[in-house]
């Protein structure tokens, strides 16, 4: 692997587990998906350069994800952990796709950059947004691979 782009990033400490009740296992309780949840769905999806999770590196904050379960409505705003980070497009696509695969085909799944946070953001959020480009990339056997590789639960590095 070639040399790091951030070779010292800042770890942050993980949020702890969310506390199921009686009515979040009850099948028969009609149970809105909230924020929380899709916090839960990519917290734990591996950064593509460290051996840490994106909520590790305060790439994904519960704070910045945005759900209407009436409208099937989910947005996320990511941060890269440097302005000129080349993964971010990566990191964007592997949120999206835990989503895609993750959630009832209802949602419209909205994945961008925190703005003023990247250089490039107009850029990777046109990219990520564009349904078209989103399905050519997973057609890429290479590139879907490493997308599968930062959605594999706890993998070395």
């Amino acid at each position: 692997m070639s040399q790091l782009e951030n070779a010292n990033p800042v770890v942050f400490q993980r949020s702890g587990d969310r506390l199921l009740t009686s009515n979040d296992e009850d099948e028969d309780v009609h149970d809105p998906i909230d924020d929380r949840e899709i916090f839960d769905l990519i917290r734990a999806i591996n950064d593509p350069e460290h051996p840490l999770s994106l909520e590790e590196l305060n790439v994904v904050e519960q704070v910045r994800v945005q759900v209407n379960d009436a409208e099937s409505i989910v947005g996320i705003e990511f941060t890269p952990t440097i302005p000129h980070c080349s993964m971010a497009t990566l990191i964007g696509l592997s949120i999206k796709v835990k989503l895609l695969r993750s959630l009832p085909d209802r949602f419209k799944i909205d994945v961008h950059i925190t703005p003023g946070t990247h250089a490039s953001e107009d850029a990777v959020n046109k990219q990520l947004a564009d349904k078209e480009r989103v399905a050519a990339a997973l057609e890429n056997s290479s590139l879907l691979e490493v997308v599968n590789q930062c959605l594999t639960p706890n993998r070395g590095i």
